[in-house]
């Protein structure tokens, strides 16, 4: 396999997408539908479990790989946010869980049997300063009684399973702010109903939003990954990935912009030539293309230290940052050049607009990478 630019893993993704064009797509987003025939396309495919080992019936392939199926996802104009979590939360098993807990679980993952597309860490009150969660897990016996609230949590509606990130100690009773977390994995469909309360929100996108209200939650104390008390370390390591993954995603946000705006500045006649002979557009699609080309250096950066298994949060951050800014001035440069084109929803660009969007504020905000690269990699003064 080419593991430099994954062309192979690339081609077939082009294929499968080819099954599921814009139409496809606008569909779903006008019904707010989940989009469970491309999951399991994806899925039966072996795509969504490129991250499990082969001990564990997976493909075993590194985030490289994982990169290329998302990134070409978008570039061929579907989302893959529908099921991305797939590829990353699984992580936090593989890592942190014990023996029996990986046997159990990342086989049936692996397979598509089981879904675990949830990472539960979002709060009301908290936002992004996750060491204030309130969401409290107690200790009874055999078991963990969970209360709480979680906020902008996607596809709960369409798992199985749920990583949990609850406080088991109180804030004020531990030495440092990041500790007394842990995390639980929750089987959703026994919860639903019997603690598990689960809460739609429409959003201006279609991405399967919701709440979680959690009222003496029962969850088997055999649930809990890893130590207790140490759950925000494990959740970092899952985040490192996400926002790779994502990133990649943008990368190919990016792509599909500068690819449609190109191809639409060669073929628009305005004045009797075509539009993209104007320098007035020529360039901002240029320019688009050039910082794309920048963030994929990135984000190929913050990979190599991933699977080096080396330190690469500031990386990670930088690549999610970087990649999300090139794919929103791309989608702005493509939506300028369309003209009032680009607002027909059968053109698809403001839906991928819409959609591109999003990563300017999750999975963390521009401004939250910006305060960690000044306090982490700076040795700024912290602002908070």
């Amino acid at each position: 396999m080419d593991t430099e630019t994954f062309s192979e893993i690339r081609a077939s993704i082009r294929k499968l997408c080819g099954d599921f064009p814009g139409a496809y797509w606008r569909e779903l987003d006008r019904e707010r539908a989940y989009p469970k025939e491309f999951v399991a396309a994806l899925t039966e495919a072996g795509f969504l479990s490129v991250l499990i080992p082969e001990e564990y019936d997976g493909p075993g392939l590194g985030l490289g790989a994982a990169n290329a199926i998302l990134e070409e996802v978008h570039r061929c104009g579907c989302n893959g946010a529908a099921c991305h979590a797939q590829m990353y939360t699984m992580g936090t098993i593989l890592r942190h869980g014990s023996e029996q807990q990986k046997s159990a679980y990342l086989p049936r993952i692996a397979s598509g049997e089981l879904r675990l597309q949830v990472f539960g860490v979002t709060e009301p009150s908290s936002g992004t300063d996750t060491t204030r969660i309130r969401t409290f897990a107690r200790r009874d016996g055999d078991r963990y009684i969970v209360n709480g609230q979680k906020v902008f949590i996607s596809r709960a509606e369409h798992s199985d399973l749920m990583v949990l990130l609850a406080r088991t100690t109180p804030r004020d009773q531990v030495a440092r702010s990041t500790d007394g977390m842990s995390v639980l994995l929750v089987d959703i469909r026994e919860a639903l109903g019997n603690g598990l309360t689960i809460r739609p929100i429409r959003t201006m996108l279609n991405h399967a939003t919701t709440e979680l209200f959690l009222d003496n939650l029962e969850v088997p104390a055999a649930n809990l990954i890893g130590e207790e008390g140490k759950g925000f370390r494990y959740i970092l390591d899952g985040m490192n990935a996400e926002r790779i993954l994502i990133a990649s995603e943008c990368i190919g946000d990016a792509r599909f912009f500068v690819d449609r705006a190109s191809e639409y500045a060669r073929e628009r006649q305005v004045f009797g030539r075509p539009i993209g002979q104007n320098q007035g557009v020529q360039f901002p699609i240029a320019r688009a293309y050039v910082q794309t080309a920048a963030a994929e250096l990135m984000v190929r950066r913050a990979t190599e230290l991933f699977e080096a298994g080396q330190p690469c949060g500031s990386e990670a951050n930088m690549a999610k940052l970087v990649a999300s800014e090139a794919s929103w001035l791309a989608g702005d440069t493509c939506l300028q050049t369309y003209g009032g084109y680009g607002f027909a929803e059968e053109y698809d660009i403001e839906r991928k607009f819409r959609e591109t969007r999003l990563y300017q504020v999750a999975p963390i905000s521009t401004n939250l990478i910006l305060s960690h690269v000044a306090t982490h990699v700076l040795n700024l003064p912290k602002s908070f």
